[in-house]
């Protein structure tokens, strides 16, 4: 059978298309195109296209069809279509559909699923009969997605408590550097350590590493950031456990051993109930308790303000570049921790904090007590 519409490429349009398959980076719609018309191009017939490439005839004749009667850029990205298509929807029923996937979902259910809201709509007699794909156009045209929930540290109401140490440790990242007062934020993350059950295959030409899903908990550990950002430093301490003799230890190495040449440590840390002077006094004898408190300067983030700590920002660099795979022990966790922690100091990472207490009085104004005279 003769072709109506025969393909018949130029060299420069033969070369374009061949560009454009290596390069690996266009959509796949028009990729499958292109391999349409280099095809069609050789004398292949429609089926032995289809058998090739697993599409559909109509699919290769419309190919062939915009190449030959409009463009060779039309056969490769065709124009939307200006069809209309009839609503089977109409307004009030769309905002039943919205108002349902903003609700709570039938028990049993997490969330909702599109079947699961077309279902419903049906039973509560919105519509009559309601196919997924409908609740599926519907939604994906409207700006407000349900589905979608954002998990944030919520903070409490107006309250002067949480505006106070929101502004004193604002107030402090205001400072200028000063050797003799070297800004440290500090902070600790529980570590999961896991092993190998199986040794994993490793990656070869043409097929990726391969590691079995199942493993061995080996318990947990814990890591304590001192991260110093007009310093340009961290340094990252893996320990057994977070009890108040480790953090009291750490304030022995900061005052000692990292910064022995201060007058004094301003540190910024969390309000947890280890991180207290006086557990300072609970391990050292007072006397050195007294010199170690006195070469430290505590300033703490509001409660579920932890996102004031600079040192949550490195703990999430870590997090995605060295602690992402599976770590069976403290002694691997602490060598990966120290090679990352050189690293970022060898290249002088810090963080650029630019939020300050008048953008907080700006933005976050509905967390400020409203004051009544």
């Amino acid at each position: 059978m003769v072709k109506k519409y025969v393909v018949s490429l130029s060299a420069e349009e033969k070369a374009l298309l061949e560009s454009l398959l290596r390069s690996g980076t266009e959509r796949v719609r028009k990729m499958n195109h292109a391999r349409i018309l280099l095809r069609a191009n050789d004398g292949w017939a429609d089926q032995e296209i289809r058998a090739a490439l697993d599409m559909s005839i109509p699919t290769i004749q419309r190919v062939r069809h915009r190449f030959v009667e409009q463009s060779f850029e039309e056969a490769l990205c065709p124009r939307p279509t200006r069809r209309t298509y009839e609503r089977l929807l109409d307004g009030v029923q769309e905002a039943y559909l919205v108002a349902l996937a903003c609700g709570v979902p039938p028990a049993g259910h997490r969330c909702w699923s599109l079947r699961l809201l077309a279902q419903e709509m049906v039973r509560l007699e919105y519509v009559d009969e309601l196919c997924h794909e409908t609740v599926h156009r519907v939604m994906g045209e409207n700006v407000l997605k349900p589905w979608l929930r954002k998990e944030w540290c919520i903070p409490p109401g107006s309250q002067a408590e949480f505006v106070y140490y929101m502004e004193d440790v604002l107030d402090v990242y205001q400072r200028p550097a000063d050797p003799k007062l070297p800004l440290i934020c500090f902070d600790e993350t529980p570590v999961q350590l896991v092993s190998e059950k199986r040794q994993s295959i490793p990656m070869k030409s043409g097929q990726p590493e391969r590691y079995d899903y199942e493993y061995r908990r080996e318990g947990t550990a814990n890591l304590f950031m001192f991260f110093a950002p007009l310093q340009n430093w961290r340094h990252v301490k893996a320990t057994e456990r977070r009890t108040k003799v480790d953090w009291a230890m750490c304030m022995y190495d900061l005052v000692h051993v990292h910064f022995p040449e201060a007058d004094r440590c301003v540190i910024v840390e969390d309000q947890l109930n280890t991180h207290t002077p006086s557990s300072v006094y609970e391990v050292f004898e007072p006397a050195v308790a007294k010199q170690i408190l006195d070469h430290l300067e505590f300033h703490f983030t509001p409660k579920h303000g932890s996102w004031l700590n600079m040192a949550e920002i490195e703990f999430s660099v870590l997090a995605r570049q060295c602690l992402a795979g599976r770590i069976p022990n403290q002694a691997t966790l602490a060598n990966e921790t120290e090679a990352w922690e050189a690293e970022r100091n060898t290249n002088g990472a810090t963080v650029d904090w630019r939020f300050s207490t008048d953008d907080a009085r700006v933005k976050l104004k509905k967390l400020y007590p409203s004051i009544h005279v």
